[in-house]
Order: C-alpha cells, then structure tokens, then sequence
C-alpha cells in the first residue's frame, strides 16, 4: 500500500519540481552576490598585507597608514560578516527545496517548516545587505580621505 501511495505522490513530486525553481534562481542571484562580496573581501586583505609589509620597514607609521588599516578591518569585519549571513541564507533555501520534496513524497504537511525556513533565508539575506551596505559605506567614506583631490576644501 505505500508503494502506490508513493507513486500517486509522483504528480506531487513533479509539482514540488516546478515550485523548487524559483529557490534555484535566488540561488542564482545569490552566488553573484557571494561573488563580488568575496573578491571585495580579497581586496581588502591585499591591501591590509601590503600596509603591513610596509610597517615591517619602518619604524613608526603615519597617522593616515595606521587610520587605513583601521578601517581595513572594519572593512573586513562587516565582508566577512556579509558572507556569512548570505551563505546562511543560501543554505536556508536549499533547505526549503529539501523540504519541498519531503513533503511531496512523504505526503507530509510541512507548509509551517518551508514557511520559517524561507523566512529565515529572507532575514539572513537581509542582514547579509546590510553588512555589505556597511562595508561598502566604510571603503567609500575611507575614500574621501585618502586621496586628496577628493577630500571637500574648506572655505
């Protein structure tokens, strides 16, 4: 008897099938965003070595040098951060697709776990933003002040 309940499930399944690509898609969209946020990560630790090469050469670092490397990890805190909030929200959807499939072949009422999962994912991705807005923020404020021609004159 479970075995024709598992095959009447299979239009279920197939359905489960065309509702798990929209998750696959943010996945999607979601990668791109991991990408740029871990090459943004990456040059922010290539900077931080070649400041810290040059104080391996010098005795005492200027003022500015010591402020960039400051906000380097500030930097580095709110990318790293942006990372792991958007890797938690990509395994949250993978585990809503999961789910999704569970409850097709089981025949199981999971709407409330899919619902909390997707919710968690959509608050992580949320988060993961806002970090990324934070260190986004610190490298152009940081901007301003490091290149002169760009810092606001005083009248």
């Amino acid at each position: 008897m479970t075995m024709f309940t598992w095959l009447a499930n299979l239009g279920d399944v197939t359905h489960a099938v065309q509702l798990a690509l929209t998750p696959a898609f943010l996945l999607t969209g979601m990668a791109g965003i991991l990408n740029v946020m871990a090459n943004r990560l990456a040059r922010i630790i290539d900077r931080a070595r070649v400041l810290t090469d040059q104080m391996s050469s010098v005795t005492e670092l200027s003022e500015p040098c010591r402020q960039e490397i400051s906000v380097l990890g500030l930097r580095r805190r709110a990318a790293s951060n942006a990372i792991t909030m958007c890797v938690l929200s990509a395994l949250l959807i993978c585990s809503v697709v999961s789910v999704m499939f569970l409850e097709a072949l089981l025949d199981f009422n999971l709407r409330w776990l899919i619902g909390a999962l997707f919710m968690g994912s959509t608050l992580a991705l949320v988060f993961g933003l806002a970090f990324f807005l934070r260190e986004v923020h610190l490298a152009t404020r940081n901007s301003y002040k490091m290149i002169p021609s760009m810092q606001r004159k005083k009248h």
